[in-house]
């Protein structure tokens, strides 16, 4: 996750309905692997390093940014958890990067550092926003170089060495609620270019009702190569 999403939400991200949400799409999309370590590149707050170190049997995670202000470790479920501006070669068995391709000029570049970096026989799960007719100032205050189809980003993740397993797309549910703001906000002549967050902390009430709208995807999340607001890709070093 973005730093900047983590200045927003504080200490509520852990209540963020878009989080937890994705968090459960991504527990469902590696509930077959038993990873002994993690490699989170891109990881701001660690959110899902540590969400994954509370609920699985996950022993260790390294999560990864270059903007950290210092090296440092701390302890999720008792469980190491270590920040790092940076990293060598890895023995991860999973590599995370949750919407972090979208933010380099050279997203093949980026992918095959890691997939270096990795044994063989680890998997990489890759997130990144959907779908370029979507822009708008979100993205443009996240410093996103793109949006993806679903086969753009499973050819970046080729390219860069991978196998790709599966892929699909996430918040299919909420598609048409974006789609509708953003295109109708082009369509009256407002500038959707202009940097604004979209990300807004919401009651326990609203959270609740839009994890729940999310969640009730996950029995076909897997399958779903039709749309939504996020790819998911799950891939593996041979």
């Amino acid at each position: 996750m973005d730093l900047r999403e983590s200045d927003i939400l504080g200490d509520a991200i852990g209540a963020h309905w878009y989080y937890r949400a994705k968090y459960a799409a991504l527990a469902r999309l590696t509930a077959d692997l038993s990873p002994g370590s993690l490699l989170d590149v891109g990881a701001g707050s660690g959110f899902f390093a540590r969400q994954l170190l509370r609920h699985t049997a996950l022993a260790e995670a390294v999560c990864v940014d270059p903007n950290y202000p210092d090296d440092h470790d701390e302890q999720e479920a008792g469980k190491p958890i270590r920040f790092r501006r940076q990293v060598g070669r890895s023995e991860a068995g999973l590599l995370l990067m949750m919407d972090v391709l979208e933010h380099v000029p050279d997203d093949v570049g980026l992918a095959a550092e890691y997939f270096a970096k990795l044994p063989a026989g680890a998997r990489c799960v890759v997130t990144v926003p959907a779908f370029e007719w979507l822009w708008s100032g979100h993205d443009v205050f996240l410093g996103h170089e793109r949006r993806y189809t679903l086969k753009q980003i499973e050819d970046v993740l080729r390219r860069a060495g991978f196998v790709v397993e599966r892929g699909a797309y996430y918040f299919a549910s909420i598609l048409p609620l974006v789609a509708g703001v953003r295109l109708g906000g082009k369509v009256l002549g407002k500038d959707e270019a202009a940097p604004k967050s979209s990300l807004r902390q919401h009651g326990a009430l609203s959270n609740a009702a839009l994890e729940a709208v999310c969640r009730a995807e996950l029995p076909w999340f897997p399958y779903n190569r039709a749309g939504g607001l996020s790819a998911f890709v799950r891939a593996r070093k041979d």
